[in-house]
């Protein structure tokens, strides 16, 4: 690979992986927002129109892949029942989805939309992804819950699909 094909590849990734934070964000604020009848498609234009590449109180907003973007959070958005069920089923017993952090749920979510839609991204990649989007978040306890729950899914999605 050359250093430029390289310096390309770095920079999809890095806009793929601001994506995956950004839409873990935008999931948050949407169930936050529910009560207020915030919809989906509100969160998703405030966040490409005044989020992406630009600063906010101090926080920058690093540029996005932005069709990535909209597809995870639509995407889990639209599914949201069909993953929280399988979220749900690889908890133990006693735990239920609404005993989750919700910031945890929506890296979850976020994670399991692209096992499930987006067969050409491969399931480790996604996985470390969304390991480090928890890390923005959360200390080793929940980032290894995290990291076992997406792989306990990964298993049952990815075979499935074979």
């Amino acid at each position: 690979m050359t250093t430029q094909s390289k310096q390309k590849s770095d920079a999809a990734g890095n806009s793929r992986s601001s994506a995956r934070l950004l839409a873990t964000q935008a999931l948050y604020q949407f169930e936050m927002g529910r009560a207020d009848q915030i919809t989906l498609e509100s969160v998703i234009r405030e966040f490409l129109k005044h989020r992406l590449g630009r600063e906010i109180d101090g926080t920058l907003y690093r540029q996005a892949d932005k069709d990535h973007f909209r597809e995870v959070v639509q995407g889990a958005g639209d599914r949201e029942n069909q993953i929280d069920k399988l979220i749900e089923s690889a908890l133990a017993k006693n735990w239920s989805l609404k005993r989750l952090d919700r910031v945890l749920r929506s890296i979850l979510r976020a994670g399991v939309y692209e096992l499930i839609a987006c067969p050409d991204i491969p399931t480790a990649v996604i996985i470390n992804e969304y390991l480090n989007v928890g890390h923005s978040f959360f200390d080793a306890k929940e980032t290894a819950f995290l990291n076992g729950v997406l792989d306990r899914l990964a298993k049952e999605i990815r075979n499935q699909a074979r």
